[in-house]
């Protein structure tokens, strides 16, 4: 596992918690609690939360779950950022799933997935070549997701999109996070980029088997704005 952004394993390192409802994944449209925590590895071309990428504050596990618990939502979702870089994040999520919560992990798939607690739902990224970061892509995590877990495919133009569809054909992805009929292999066009009319044409045209998403939460609040 990459070394914590907080050595302290008592406390992580927090941008943002807040209620807001789940724009995103087969879970889009519930009412969720986000803990949103600083830090990333990467740099995706088409970013939208470079702002989790430095300053947060440093709070306790105990205070972070005390400000989940005060908002009340059963779902909660970790994101960054990258929140797997920080080891706390893995206690966190255990704590959180202990005290009967859903938890939603958003990763970007560049980081290992393995030590996560088996309980939680895993949303991972395949990044696309037009994020300039497909080589960051650990494949392996592959090996460890179930029917409980997403895969998701963030595109920009017609080369993400043939990368993209290439990927799930060839590694069956479909089967690897399908449970009967729910389609948790997702398929995104990049905000303000790329053509939404063209993107489920291609789907379409192709029989792919995703679930095509736009982000629920900008269309209500708007792109680029925090603690939505």
């Amino acid at each position: 596992m990459n070394e914590p952004v907080d050595s302290a394993r008592d406390f992580l390192r927090v941008t943002e918690i807040f209620h807001s409802v789940q724009g995103e994944s087969t879970w889009a449209g519930l009412p969720c609690t986000f803990v949103r925590l600083t830090g990333c590895p990467l740099r995706c071309t088409w970013c939208d939360t470079g702002y989790a990428f430095h300053g947060g504050e440093r709070m306790t596990l105990d205070d972070i779950v005390a400000r989940v618990d005060e908002i009340g939502t059963r779902v909660v979702e970790i994101t960054g950022g990258e929140p797997l870089i920080h080891r706390s994040a893995f206690i966190l999520v255990t704590r959180l799933l202990d005290l009967r919560y859903t938890v939603l992990v958003e990763t970007s798939g560049a980081i290992d997935v393995a030590p996560l607690d088996a309980r939680a739902h895993r949303i991972m990224d395949l990044k696309c070549p037009d994020s300039g970061e497909s080589a960051r892509n650990l494949w392996s995590n592959l090996d460890h997701l179930t029917h409980r877990d997403e895969i998701k495919f963030v595109v920009a133009s017609r080369t993400d999109y043939e990368w993209a569809r290439e990927v799930i054909r060839e590694r069956h992805l479909d089967v690897k996070v399908a449970a009967g009929e729910l389609r948790a292999l997702l398929m995104s066009p990049v905000w303000e980029s790329m053509d939404f009319r063209q993107l489920a044409d291609w789907i379409l045209e192709d029989r792919l088997p995703v679930r095509y998403q736009i982000q629920l939460h900008k269309i209500i609040w708007g792109a680029n704005v925090p603690g939505v």
